[in-house]
C-alpha cells in the first residue's frame, strides 16, 4: 500500500472559515460583494498597517491587470518585468497589447536585479521608448532589495507594481511586503500561505485608488439608475463566500507564517552538514522571510552527480511533491522573443534548484519520511 502524499504546498484551514461561510448563506450575501469582503478587506489593511487600502478581487492576476491599467499602461508601451517568476506576473502585460521587457535576477535574493534593471531602462531609454512600469517580486516569500530598487524607479520615476502574490506575512526593516509599491498585489490560491480557495487582492496607497480598481473591477458601471459604461470594465470582485474562507485563513495567517519558517529552519538543520546544497535563505536580518516555499539549490560536483532532477524523482518514487524553481519568463515560449537583459543568474537557478514541500500542515511523520528519502540518496 502506497503512503499518502506529501504535497508542495496544499491549503491549511483553521477552523473558523465555516462559520463566516455559514453566516454568508444564512443572511443571503451569496454574491460577489457583502459583509464578509469589506471585513477581509479591513483585515487586511490592518495587517499590513502603513494606511494602506486594499481590494479584494478574484486572482492575483487580475490585481496585476487593475494595477498596470491604474499605472496608465497601455498597447505598445514597455512594462520591466523579474523573469523569475510565475507567468502571472507577465501574463497581464499582454492582455493589455504591452511588451514584456524582461530583467535577471542577482544572487543574494534571486530577485529582481538592480544592476541589470538599470542597464534594461538605459537601454530602452536610448531605443526611443522610457519604460512604463517596473513589476518586481517577493520570490517564495523573501522580499526583493526593496532600497536599491526603489531609488532606481525614483531616479527615472517609473512606478512600482510589487508582487507580493508570493509574500503575505513576510517584511522587509519591519514594514510589511505589499506596501512597497506603487502598487501592491497579493495572492489566496489554495497553495498560497493563506488561501480563499482562489483570489487575489490590489493594494493601493489612498482609498480613491482603491475605489477606482473596484471599479473596474466590478464592469466599470457608472453612478447612474440604469446600467451605463464609459469604460471597459471587468468581473474581478471577490465573491462573499471566499472572502469568508479569507476571513477565518485571517485568524491562522501568524501560525501559517511560524510553520512554514519552522519547515525552513528544518531544511536548513538537514543539509547543513551536506557539501554542495545550499537552502535559499535571506541575506541579513532587514529581511524577513515567510518562507512560503523553501528551496535549494544543488551543485552536482559536490553531491557525487546528484543533481536536481535526481533528487526530485527520489521524492517522486516516495510520493513526495517536490518542484524545479520557476522557469525564468525569458526562457518560456510564450516569451522567448521579448527583450532580456542579465547575466544568466535566472537561468543558472533554474538549472540548479527545487522547490521542497512547506505546507503548514505538514507533521512531524511527513518530516522524517522527507528527511528518510533525501539521506537515502545522498551518498
Amino acid at each position: 500500500m502506497s503512503q499518502s502524499k506529501i504535497w508542495l504546498s496544499s491549503p491549511h484551514m483553521g477552523g473558523t472559515e465555516q462559520q463566516y461561510i455559514e453566516e454568508a448563506f444564512a443572511t443571503n450575501w451569496v454574491a460577489p460583494l457583502g459583509p464578509n469582503v469589506a471585513g477581509f478587506e479591513h483585515d487586511l489593511e490592518r495587517y499590513l498597517g502603513g494606511g494602506v487600502s486594499v481590494g479584494a478581487l478574484s486572482s492575483g492576476t487580475a490585481a496585476i491587470h487593475l494595477g498596470l491599467l491604474l499605472l496608465g499602461v497601455q498597447a505598445g508601451d514597455e512594462v520591466l518585468c523579474q523573469s523569475m517568476t510565475f507567468s502571472a506576473s507577465a501574463n497581464p502585460i499582454l492582455y493589455l497589447g504591452a511588451t514584456p521587457v524582461f530583467v535577471d535576477s542577482e544572487t543574494q535574493t534571486w530577485n529582481i536585479c538592480p544592476v541589470a534593471l538599470e542597464a534594461a531602462i538605459i537601454d530602452r531609454i536610448a531605443k526611443g521608448k522610457k519604460p512604463k512600469v517596473i513589476i518586481a517580486v517577493h520570490l517564495y516569500g523573501v522580499p526583493y532589495q526593496v532600497e536599491a530598487i526603489r531609488a532606481i524607479a525614483k531616479a527615472y520615476d517609473i512606478p512600482i507594481l510589487e508582487d507580493s502574490a508570493e509574500a503575505l506575512g513576510s517584511s522587509y526593516k519591519g514594514k510589511k511586503c505589499g506596501t512597497f509599491g506603487d502598487i501592491g498585489v497579493l495572492s489566496f490560491n489554495g497553495n498560497k500561505i493563506i488561501t480563499t480557495s482562489g483570489g487575489g487582492a490590489i493594494v493601493t496607497p489612498t482609498a480613491a485608488l482603491k475605489e477606482k480598481a473596484v471599479f473596474y473591477a466590478t464592469q466599470s458601471r457608472d453612478a447612474a439608475p440604469h446600467y451605463q459604461h464609459s469604460h471597459v470594465g471587468y468581473n474581478y470582485r471577490m465573491s462573499n463566500i471566499c472572502a469568508g474562507i479569507g476571513r477565518g485563513q485571517m485568524e491562522v495567517l501568524e501560525s501559517h507564517v511560524a510553520h512554514r519558517r519552522a519547515m525552513h529552519d528544518f531544511y536548513a538543520a538537514l543539509f547543513a552538514p551536506i557539501a554542495g546544497i545550499t537552502v535559499y535563505s535571506v541575506p541579513n536580518s532587514d529581511y524577513f522571510s515567510n518562507y512560503w516555499l523553501t528551496a535549494i539549490t544543488i551543485d552536482a560536483s559536490q553531491t557525487n552527480g546528484l543533481d536536481r532532477e535526481g533528487l526530485r524523482l527520489a521524492l517522486e518514487a516516495a510520493n513526495i511533491e517536490s518542484r524545479p524553481l520557476w522557469k525564468p519568463m525569458h526562457m518560456q515560449p510564450i516569451f522567448e522573443s521579448y527583450p532580456y537583459y542579465g547575466q544568466g543568474v535566472a537561468a543558472s537557478l533554474f538549472d540548479c534548484g527545487l522547490c521542497l514541500p512547506s505546507g503548514s500542515n505538514l507533521t512531524s511523520a511527513d518530516r522524517q519520511r522527507i528527511q528518510d528519502v533525501i539521506l537515502s540518496i545522498i551518498k
